[in-house]
């Protein structure tokens, strides 16, 4: 048993990981300035939501046996000072978690968009087929309680590869800890711009990924994409690489149908992007021991993560779509497919800015023409977001000429947007709401009663 002390446990991630500690058995405690549900809820029906928020020094002392750091965590926290002051050992939350599984399989799941969707449909499939696994996902799947599983008696460790920075005081990337037996990796498309100045400083990382793989290891990685595709094919490392692409499928009647050897299958989910991630999955899962018969007989029950693409309301007439879109190329990938599948509606768009990369002046660009094939777009950003990651407002204007769509509608004041959006005729609309943030804190059922309207 060890005695474990999370700076900022209220993280997704992190507290995930001082639940699964908890449940193995570890004493836990931990500390944050800000918690909000589900992390709250979850982290107090076991007894380890902190009795107070802000950080505390004195509970940091000689008994603790490893000091956990989120992101969300400071150089200068006064528990951070406290713990290098008197020696104790300070592990990041993917360090801390790579050795919990030295003695297994490591199976990786990297790329700047599809990781959370990929890692999902591997879980679903094993999930259906009763096979074990330990994991750690991004999201909250609705077949599987946890987002993260540690055991001692499984063989696998799957896990969504973040390419973000490990902690406050360890700038590598997440990825770079886990040194994989297998490894995805899903695309590449700039992001990250606080941490990753350059889209060369960017690809970089992916580099160092591709170099962390075991000897001998395998990597699959989408061919589709051509900057990933020479990377891959342009590297030295020893491993084997396979490539894979967008399983072939048609739409009928609103449905996707996946044309297998044994059939065409209809699927929950959708679009040429998720088409690509289904054939990285059922790669996986191959190597993992599931062969395509089996893929083939669970991937059709898979209706996605949370938030990604997730359909919360369908009325007569109307859809309702929360999707975590907000890089460039998942805006694109997801508005694409929005209006290849409902191409007998009108598809109204909404993105909220959040990420540091969309607020800022120069980044934004990046975003020209990712909304053209839509009929309406309209962009939202919080004032209030705005001054927690100390950026100036983007005047309206910029946001257009960015977007290069001059009809498009800016909202920074949360109230006039859900009044906009409650205003709205969604007659044979679909509404897709784009976001990694909250939309201020939008009220979703007075959004979800006014499309059940038509």
């Amino acid at each position: 048993m060890m005695r474990l002390h999370f700076i900022a446990i209220g993280g997704s991630a992190m507290h995930s990981l001082a639940l699964a500690m908890y449940r193995l058995g570890h004493k836990v405690s931990g500390s944050d300035d800000t918690i909000y549900d589900p992390s709250k809820s979850n982290l107090e029906s076991s007894g380890l939501l902190p009795k107070d928020l802000g950080w505390f020094p004195e509970k940091i002392n000689s008994e603790v046996d490893v000091v956990i750091l989120g992101m969300h965590a400071k150089k200068d926290n006064p528990e951070l000072i406290k713990a290098k002051n008197i020696g104790l050992k300070i592990q990041s939350y993917p360090e801390f978690l790579a050795a919990r599984s030295e003695d297994k399989s490591r199976v990786v799941i990297a790329g700047s968009h599809g990781k959370t969707t990929i890692t999902s449909m591997i879980l679903h499939v094993l999930h259906y087929h009763e096979i074990k696994t330990d994991f750690m996902v991004g999201a909250q799947l609705k077949f599987i309680k946890e987002t993260l599983l540690i055991s001692k008696e499984n063989d696998f460790m799957l896990l969504e590869g973040d390419e973000y920075l490990s902690s406050p005081i360890d700038l590598r990337p997440k990825f770079l800890w886990y040194n994989p037996e297998i490894a995805l990796i899903s695309g590449i498309a700039w992001d990250h711009i606080n941490v990753f100045p350059t889209f060369e400083n960017y690809v970089k990382q992916f580099e160092f990924f591709i170099a962390s793989i075991q000897p001998g290891g395998v990597l699959l990685y989408n061919v589709e994409d051509d900057l990933l595709k020479s990377l891959v094919e342009a590297h030295p490392h020893n491993i084997k690489k396979i490539p894979y692409q967008t399983a072939k499928h048609y739409i009928e009647k609103g449905v996707t149908y996946l044309e297998t050897t044994e059939g065409n299958l209809p699927l929950s989910v959708f679009g040429k992007h998720n088409l690509l991630n289904l054939s990285g999955a059922q790669w996986i899962t191959q190597l993992m021991g599931v062969d395509e018969s089996k893929f083939n007989e669970a991937i059709p029950s898979f209706i996605g993560a949370s938030r990604r693409l997730e359909c919360i309301v369908k009325s007569k007439t109307s859809l309702l779509f929360k999707d975590f879109a907000h890089a460039p190329s998942k805006v694109k990938a997801t508005s694409k497919a929005i209006k290849k599948q409902f191409s007998n509606h009108k598809i109204m768009i909404c993105l909220e800015l959040h990420t540091y990369s969309s607020l800022d002046s120069e980044f934004i660009n990046q975003y020209a023409h990712s909304l053209d094939q839509v009929d309406e777009v309209v962009v939202f950003y919080d004032l209030e977001a705005l001054k927690i990651k100390k950026r100036a407002p983007i005047a309206r204007q910029s946001i257009i000429n960015a977007f290069k769509r001059p009809s498009i509608k800016v909202f920074s004041q949360k109230d006039a947007f859900l009044k906009f959006l409650l205003k709205k005729d969604y007659n044979d609309k679909v509404l897709v709401m784009m976001s990694s943030g909250s939309f201020g804190e939008l009220d979703w059922e007075i959004l979800k009663e006014r499309i059940l309207e038509f």
